[in-house]
């Protein structure tokens, strides 16, 4: 990870401050960090590597939209409310998107995690809220097993067999921006037919402002980390055939 490398570089530096490569390696770990908390460089990287959001009258209807999990605090157990981190785009996007009627049914997927803490799964926490909001409760169906990308995808094609669900027919995946790319890979390596609908974008509309310019962001350093976790992501899935 970036701010790894940086540390790395800037405590090595300064151990060894004496000596010629020490000195290089204290401003290398400078310049990184420069570099990777700039707001425009950073918004530059994620402006490319997103896709471009489409507009809710361009989806066509679907029976079922797809929500992928990862956007609630697992850490934080409450059993009257869902607490949201980051990504709550994905579920009111497709609680929206229902509303418009552009899905008839939603199915979430994604169970507790590496290290649960909280002994309920998204899921659960998601159906709640849907619940909690007028979604008639056989609308909204869940698999709550699926630890990662690859297990939303599997396990997903498995709950709709299970279920006698068409797994020929199209449909529509709900997720982050950044994070499109992997998922819609790993659906289409089990062999269900998605038509994309990325939301939570980290990128905004390119800025020219002297702070957007000049001023270091720990935010910045937030994007880099969360695109080199899902570029090392997209390697290992390419790897071990999961995508």
């Amino acid at each position: 990870m970036p701010l790894t490398i940086i540390s790395l570089l800037i405590v090595v530096g300064a151990i060894y401050f004496r000596r010629k490569w020490g000195k290089r390696s204290l401003w290398a770990g400078i310049l990184l960090l420069w570099f990777f908390s700039n707001q425009f460089i950073a918004n530059q990287a994620m402006l490319a590597w997103e896709p471009e959001f489409k507009e809710f009258d361009e989806v066509k209807p679907h029976e079922y939209g797809i929500v992928l999990t990862g956007v609630t605090n697992l850490s934080k157990t409450a059993y009257d409310r869902t607490f949201f981190n980051k990504g709550a785009d994905r579920i009111t996007h497709a609680l929206q998107l229902y509303r418009m009627g552009k899905i008839k049914k939603i199915l979430i997927t994604g169970g507790q995690g590496l290290n649960p803490v909280n002994p309920q799964s998204e899921a659960e926490l998601l159906q709640r809220f849907l619940l909690m909001t007028g979604v008639p409760p056989e609308d909204v169906l869940i698999e709550d097993k699926a630890k990662n990308t690859a297990q939303n995808a599997q396990f997903t094609k498995a709950f709709l067999e299970e279920n006698k669900i068409d797994t020929n027919q199209e449909f529509l995946l709900i997720t982050s921006a950044f994070h499109m790319y992997r998922s819609k890979g790993c659906f289409d390596k089990v062999g269900l037919k998605t038509e994309t609908f990325p939301t939570d974008y980290y990128s905004y509309d390119v800025k020219f402002s002297f702070p957007t310019l000049v001023y270091p962001s720990p935010s910045s350093i937030e994007n880099w980390h969360k695109l080199v976790k899902e570029w090392m992501g997209i390697t290992v899935y390419k790897l071990v055939g999961y995508i």
